[in-house]
């Protein structure tokens, strides 16, 4: 069932798949290939906000929060990155999405990398990049989530205090107030430890996904942040030796290259989604 049928990225809608409710949003174009944008942590949909027009523009683009991230319903087997990534291939089915081009920057990035190394050919391109594809090579908070031998040091940590932590690392965009709002509701109560429990899978997900590297056919360009506090640039380094086909484009600015430095991140991923990812 769909629920508040509108367009564009402010008029977000609800739809069932898999017996979850799932939000997302689309645009109103016909023509062109599909554009899949998944929502990064910890944030949601909003993200794509400085993005829209320009990935708009190129035809038709659905934006969804990935349980268990945004603002989308969750379940316990849905909290890891490998049924995350099955369950990109769900959303696909429910909007009839063939061979979509993904964007799916941090945790949509391994999620999606297994997906296209279990189901070849269901992508056309991948834009990836900013998430951990080795868990032993990780700095901050997220190195201290992932690899502690438990979350009880960080039992009294809300999800408002990760959210509010995380995006300080913004230097040049001017976070609209309601996105905030709606990333820090995303994370409320519950939602904040099922995204925990999902990176908390990476010691155990991500050596497998580094084994199936070389199965992973899809066009892959990787975008990431030269200063990037998280997740740092070595880790995609290491991501795109090991794939088949890959670039790597280094932007000056911390993690979040898709807000803080919008416009280029969007260039590259419009000239990838264009026609660069049959260069590889």
């Amino acid at each position: 069932m769909t629920t508040n049928i509108t367009t564009g990225l402010n008029a977000t809608q609800y739809k069932s798949i898999d017996g979850l409710q799932i939000r997302y949003a689309v645009n109103d174009k016909l023509d062109g290939d599909p554009i899949l944008l998944l929502s990064p942590l910890p944030e949601s949909i909003l993200a794509f906000l400085p993005t829209w027009e320009m990935f708009s523009a190129l035809g038709p683009v659905i934006a969804v929060d990935l349980p268990p991230f945004g603002r989308s319903e969750v379940r316990a087997d849905m909290r890891t990155p490998e049924t995350v990534g099955e369950f990109v291939l769900c959303i696909m089915d429910a909007f009839g999405l063939k061979q979509p081009h993904v964007v799916a920057p941090d945790i949509g990035t391994p999620a999606c990398l297994f997906a296209s190394a279990r189901h070849p050919g269901v992508f056309k391109s991948l834009v990836i990049g900013s998430g951990a594809t080795d868990h032993t090579d990780i700095l901050g908070i997220l190195d201290q989530i992932v690899n502690a031998p438990s979350l009880e040091p960080f039992k009294d940590l809300t999800g408002e205090q990760f959210v509010r932590g995380a995006v300080a690392d913004m230097k040049k965009y001017k976070l609209p107030a309601f996105a905030l709002d709606d990333y820090i509701a995303s994370y409320s109560g519950q939602k904040f430890w099922d995204a925990m429990t999902f990176i908390r899978d990476y010691p155990n997900s991500l050596p497998r996904l580094a084994k199936l590297q070389p199965e992973i056919t899809v066009p892959c360009q990787l975008i990431v942040g030269l200063h990037d506090p998280f997740v740092p640039v070595s880790n995609a380094e290491g991501l795109h030796r090991g794939l088949p086909k890959s670039q790597l484009n280094v932007i000056d600015c911390g993690h979040f290259v898709w807000e803080d430095q919008a416009e280029a991140y969007a260039r590259l991923a419009c000239d990838f989604i264009q026609g660069g990812y049959t260069k590889l």
